[in-house]
C-alpha cells in the first residue's frame, strides 16, 4: 500500500510518500515564510493562493523522486484539520479530486495526529502508551496517548500558545518572522540569569499553561530599558525568554511524568526543533529513567510525512466496505476548529520507517 500525504493547514504545503513496507519514500515542501515576513505573521488569503499554486507541483515532485505514477497511489492522507478554512480547502480540493480521478480513497486526517505520529518516522519509534507534548504555532499541550486514536487531554494553554509567544516576542524584538528560529539564536549571545521574566502558572497543581503573562513581561522589559536596541539587552532579553518557556514546559512535563507514571515521552510540532526546549527536556526525562522521542529535525514542521503516516495508519484500521464507502464519497468539508480527543480509535502499523 502506497499513500499520498498532502498538508496544507497553515503556511507550508507538503507532499510524500509512504508504503506500508518501506515507509517514506520520498517527501517535498514548500515554505510561505518570505511571503508572510513582510507581514509579520500569516495572511490567511495569501497562504490559501499560494496552496492552490503548489500542491500539484509538490506532488508531482514526489512521485518524481519515488519513480512512481499517480496509478500507483493506493489511498491519499490530507489534513483536514484544524487550520485555516481557505488553506485547507486548497489541499483537500486537489486532494478529492485527484482521488475522484483515480478511483482510490482520501482520507481526513487530524493535524495534530500527523504531529503525534512524525515521531514514530523516527529511529527508535515510542511505543505506547506515552505521554505526548504538543507544541507548535497555534498549540501547546500535553496528551496521555494510550494507544493510536487514544488521546486524552491533560492539559493545554489559556491562551497564547507557546509558539506564538516566539513570534510575539521576536516582534518586540525586532527579529525577523518567523520568531522561533531568531529568537532562539540570539538567546545562545545572552547570559543566564541577567534578566528574569515572569513563568505564569508554573507552581499551579494542575497542568495548564500560561504565555500571555510572559510576553507582557517582555514588552515590560523592552519598554523600561534605558537602550532598548543595545545589542547585549537584547540578547539577555531573548534568553530570559526562552529560560522561562523552557522552564514551564519542563515542569509541566515532569508533573505529567508524576500523575500519569508514564514516563516515555514525545515531543511534536514546530517548537520542538528548540536547542534548548529539546536538551532540558531530554535531560528532565532520562533523569527519571525515561525515553524521549523527537520526530526527525525535517519533520519537526508541518509536513506531508506526517500526515501520510496517520493516513496510511488509518487505512490499515479499515474494512474493505470502509475504504469503498471513502472511494464513493463525492462530498468534502473540512474542519478548522476540531478537537483531537473527537477522532476515532483506530489500529496502528507496528513501525513507520524513513
Amino acid at each position: 500500500m502506497i499513500v499520498l500525504g498532502i498538508e496544507s493547514s497553515c503556511d507550508e504545503t507538503g507532499a510524500a510518500l509512504i508504503s506500508d513496507t518501506k515507509g517514506l519514500l520520498a517527501d517535498a515542501l514548500h515554505t510561505q515564510i518570505d511571503m508572510h515576513r513582510a507581514y509579520g505573521g500569516v495572511v490567511p488569503e495569501l497562504a490559501s493562493r499560494d496552496h492552490i499554486r503548489r500542491v500539484i507541483a509538490l506532488t508531482d515532485e514526489v512521485l518524481y523522486k519515488a519513480n512512481l505514477k499517480r496509478s500507483d497511489i493506493s489511498a491519499i492522507a490530507v489534513t483536514e484539520g484544524p487550520g485555516l478554512a481557505g488553506a485547507l480547502l486548497a489541499g483537500n480540493a486537489v486532494a478529492h479530486a485527484m482521488g475522484f480521478g483515480l478511483g482510490i480513497p482520501v482520507i481526513g486526517v487530524h493535524h495534530l495526529e500527523g504531529h503525534l505520529l512524525a515521531a514514530r518516522l523516527a529511529d527508535p519509534a515510542p511505543q505506547f502508551p506515552f505521554l505526548a507534548l504538543l507544541v507548535s504555532g497555534g498549540h501547546t499541550q500535553i496528551l496521555k496517548v494510550a494507544s493510536f486514536g487514544s488521546y486524552e487531554l491533560l492539559g493545554e494553554t489559556l491562551d497564547d500558545a507557546a509558539g506564538e509567544a516566539f513570534d510575539k516576542t521576536a516582534q518586540l524584538l525586532d527579529l525577523p518572522y518567523p520568531g522561533g528560529p531568531a529568537v532562539s539564536a540570539l538567546a545562545e549571545k545572552g547570559t543566564p540569569g541577567a534578566i528574569e521574566l515572569a513563568r505564569p502558572m508554573i507552581h499551579a497543581p494542575n497542568l495548564s499553561m500560561s504565555f500571555s503573562g510572559l510576553k507582557t513581561s517582555v514588552l515590560t522589559a523592552v519598554r523600561s530599558a534605558p537602550d532598548p536596541k543595545d545589542e547585549q539587552f537584547r540578547a539577555d532579553l531573548a534568553r530570559g525568554f526562552v529560560d522561562a518557556v523552557v522552564d514551564v514546559l519542563a515542569a509541566k512535563l515532569v508533573r505529567a511524568i508524576k500523575m500519569t507514571r508514564l514516563n516515555n515521552v514525545v515531543v511534536a510540532g514546530g517548537v520542538s526543533a528548540n536547542k534548548q526546549l529539546r536538551a532540558r527536556l531530554t535531560q528532565e526525562v532520562e533523569r527519571r529513567r525515561g525515553k524521549i522521542f523527537f520526530p526527525p529535525m525535517r519533520l519537526c514542521t508541518d509536513n506531508g510525512a506526517m500526515i501520510a503516516a496517520a493516513g496510511i495508519a488509518r487505512m490499515e484500521s479499515m474494512t474493505e466496505a470502509e475504504r469503498k464507502a471513502l472511494i464513493e464519497k463525492i462530498s468534502f468539508g473540512v474542519r478548522p476548529r476540531w478537537p483531537l480527543e473527537m477522532l476515532p480509535k483506530a489500529a496502528l502499523p507496528e513501525r513507520l520507517t524513513v
